[in-house]
């Protein structure tokens, strides 16, 4: 071989292993791109969502505990009398669990039964009113953002049994007959909206069951506060920090 060539044929292979090199390492620099989807998007979407209601809720408590803060450290100071601190403590954890009588804008509904002539046929039971009905209408305005609701006079919390008992239904242990009056205080529109929309179960009672059932709303209604007792025997409470 010419010697004269030697030089080159050495360059030439330097470079393909230099290019075999470089090559190389773009490809371990490429990142892998994983395909965008609306599924991907929305999940991501959702996180986000469900992340920022985590970060309102933390800011809430937050918020809670420096005004605990703020109390203490006036009683501390001499600013504030304990006493009425805890009264004010006592009477705002009261009226949560609905253990005061309130009053505000609402809503009144009144059902009773199918008394039309002729009415009580074959399909006796449709022209009833069942403790599924009182209970169907209840959670429609719980869902509508009812702050408090009652039947006949009796507060209805999340711990009021509300069952049949033959002709009258039972709230609170207390025996009740039609016609049901239903209270709820709440933004009368929507509560209305609850009751009243085609494709409620108020409507539907209404219209198709033939059940009467007739809404007013109010400025002021007054609610009762829950006159029952209960115990809790199986759920306990946990302690901060456990």
């Amino acid at each position: 071989m010419n010697n004269t060539n030697k030089p080159n044929i050495i360059i030439l292979i330097f470079s393909i292993l230099l290019g075999i090199f470089m090559a190389g390492q773009f490809k371990l620099n490429i990142p892998t791109l994983t395909p965008v989807t609306l599924k991907s998007i929305q999940m991501t979407k959702n996180e986000i969502i469900a992340l920022n209601n985590e970060i309102e809720d933390l800011n809430k408590l937050l918020q809670e505990k420096e005004e605990q803060i703020n109390i203490l450290e006036k009683i501390t100071s001499g600013d504030e009398n304990i006493i009425d601190v805890l009264n004010n403590e006592l009477k705002k954890y009261k009226n949560l669990a609905g253990f005061l009588e309130v009053e505000g804008p609402g809503i009144i509904i009144m059902m009773q039964d199918n008394m039309a002539e002729g009415a009580f046929g074959e399909e006796f039971e449709l022209d009833i009113i069942h403790d599924i009905d009182v209970l169907r209408i209840i959670n429609d305005l719980r869902g509508a953002g009812a702050e408090a609701i009652s039947v006949n006079g009796q507060r209805v919390l999340a711990i009021s049994e509300i069952k049949c008992g033959g002709p009258i239904i039972r709230v609170n242990g207390k025996s009740l007959g039609a016609p049901f009056v239903i209270k709820a205080i709440g933004d009368p529109k929507l509560l209305t909206a609850a009751i009243n929309a085609p494709t409620t179960y108020g409507y539907a009672l209404k219209h198709i069951d033939q059940v009467y059932i007739e809404s007013t709303t109010k400025d002021n209604i007054k609610i009762p506060a829950y006159n029952g007792r209960f115990n809790f025997r199986y759920a306990k409470p946990i302690r901060e920090g456990d």
